[in-house]
Parts: structure tokens; sequence; C-alpha cells
């Protein structure tokens, strides 16, 4: 289970568990998840803060530090970006491609403005900003 900050279009604030993001994705699109205070079904994540480990939970090996954290996370980062192909400012045209039946599915990174990530969350294109930078091919060692 995982639990999320969750924000209704009136801007109150809740919290909400779920199975996952895919279940979390599924009932908002079904207008499952509504808000407690308005019953407005626009839902959307609020920015959530990072669970940072404190000495006793740490003593009592819960937690790892943010250091450890941040490692994790880098190298997940890289695990999950070795099986996938950049493709640099066209990111955006091929995701909507790939969601339109244009092109084969396929694992993709690249860049995208702030405004056309914007409409692919608005077209219901899944994508994801990644936590760390990526070096494009040609600009690496």
């Amino acid at each position: 289970m995982i639990v999320f900050d969750l924000r209704c279009d009136q801007t109150h604030g809740f919290e909400a568990w779920f199975g996952s993001t895919a279940a979390f994705e599924a009932q908002c699109d079904a207008g499952q998840v509504m808000c407690p205070y308005c019953g407005s079904v626009e839902i959307e994540k609020a920015v959530m803060a990072p669970r940072i480990a404190t000495k006793s939970s740490m003593a009592r090996g819960r937690s790892i530090t943010p250091a450890e954290a941040m490692q994790k996370l880098a190298s997940l980062q890289t695990e999950m970006l070795k099986d996938s192909k950049w493709v640099g400012s066209s990111f955006a045209a091929k995701a909507r491609a790939m969601a339109d039946g244009d092109t084969a599915p396929a694992t993709i990174h690249g860049t995208a403005t702030p405004k056309e990530a914007i409409a692919l969350r608005e077209d219901g294109i899944g994508a994801v900003a990644l936590p760390f930078p990526v070096i494009p091919p040609e600009k690496r060692n």
C-alpha cells in the first residue's frame, strides 16, 4: 500500500491509500476518488515531502539516511535507463506517437519543455520526470 497526499480542484488537501500508482490513476479516471470536504472528483497528487530518517528510526533499522536514499534512487534510475532509448528533444512527439498507436511502444527517455510535459499529462499520456539529469550520449566522455 502507498499513501498519497492529494488535492482537489478547490485546493482541499487530504491523504488516501492505494495499492499502487496505477490503482490511484485508474480510480481517478473512473471518478472513484472524491474530496472528503467538497465531493469534487477532480483530484491530483499534491507535492509530497520525502520521509527523512530520524536517529531513533535508523537505530531500529527502519530507515536509511538521505544520502543512502539518493544513492539508491540514482542506481534505480541507471538500471531503468539501461534498456531505454535516448530520443533527445523529440521525446514529447515520440511519446505522443506511441500513445496514438502511430509507432510501436518502446521505452524512451529524452527532454521535454514544461509546456510539452503538461500537454502530455493533460492528454493522459504517461511520462515521468527523472529525479536526476541525464547526460545525452553525444555529450558523454
